[in-house]
């Protein structure tokens, strides 16, 4: 298992940090030393974030960018490194989900999905490495229980996070393996997390979604991604639904495709939608200050 700096030494990079999971891991990051790149489209509300740091006697800096740009990732890249001197650990954690079944979800809408959660993790490894190789530091990734399995009314969000799986996968072994560089790749895949996840979504339903329970806090996805940012790591399952899930896909996929319909269906609220368009094209800006979703 590799070994990095202790966090009170690291510079850390976090994307999707105005909510959920990047923002917990930004705060906990923070109180434990760390010098903190944070990244978004929601300006105003990372500037809060940096503010809130700051305050605490932090340091912080935020990047307006979205991860779908590769030129904007790496001129986020050269950012931290004026500011700071380094990179030590890059995650990639910004993503959105769409809600609809597949058959009824614009082609459009899933090019977007693939662009922010696919070609997001793509474009800030390949930003992150150079800078990595130089540090011996850490990559990490987030991808999701639904990497190894799937739900129903979220597939296209599923289908991205296989395709992160895949890419991390390659990448561990033509970096680490293949050209035995000092860097640790790691893949996070957390179960449902208690997060604004489904209210930032895009949603074709009838019906508000929500998340399907059990339902963890984002702090244990935070100390999992810290973990990993100073040991390193393979695949990093958080939550107990997560290493159910995946292993019932892999070891007895019929049943698991029969659970994933039962627990596709406690994905809808009694509600109606309230924010359909979501924040697939658009920052959330105010609704990404909460920090968790309304009850």
């Amino acid at each position: 298992m590799a070994s990095h700096k202790p966090l009170n030494e690291q510079v850390i990079v976090i994307t999707g940090a105005s909510s959920g999971i990047g923002r917990t891991t930004a705060l906990h990051a923070s109180r434990q030393g760390a010098r903190l790149v944070l990244i978004a489209r929601s300006a105003e509300t990372l500037k809060a974030l940096v503010g809130r740091i700051v305050a605490d006697g932090g340091e912080a800096l935020h990047v307006a960018a979205d991860v779908a740009d590769r030129q904007k990732m790496e001129e986020a890249a050269q950012e931290a490194v004026s500011r700071f001197g380094r990179i030590d650990t890059w995650v990639n954690n910004a993503g959105v989900s769409i809600y609809g079944r597949l058959d009824k979800v614009s082609e459009t809408d899933s090019r977007r999905l693939f662009d922010v959660n696919f070609w997001g993790v793509v474009n800030g490894s390949l930003a992150a490495l150079p800078h990595l190789k130089r540090s011996g530091g850490a990559l990490i990734n987030l991808g999701s229980e639904v990497s190894e399995s799937v739900a129903p009314f979220i597939g296209m969000y599923a289908a991205s996070k296989h395709a992160v799986k895949g890419f991390t996968d390659a990448l561990r072994v033509e970096i680490e393996e293949m050209d035995a560089e000092p860097v640790s790749i790691t893949l996070i895949q957390p179960t449902a997390v208690n997060t604004p996840f489904p209210h930032h979504a895009k949603n074709y339903m009838d019906r508000e979604p929500k998340l399907p329970p059990p339902v963890i806090e984002p702090d244990r996805v935070a100390e999992a991604i810290l973990k990993a940012a100073t040991a390193g790591g393979r695949d990093v399952k958080v939550g107990a639904m997560a290493v159910v899930n995946t292993a019932m896909s892999t070891m007895l996929p019929g049943l698991g495709d029969k659970m994933s319909v039962k627990r596709g269906m406690s994905q809808m609220d009694d509600m109606p939608p309230l924010h359909p368009e979501g924040t697939l094209f658009q920052p959330g800006e105010e609704e990404s200050r909460r920090d968790q979703p309304p009850t």
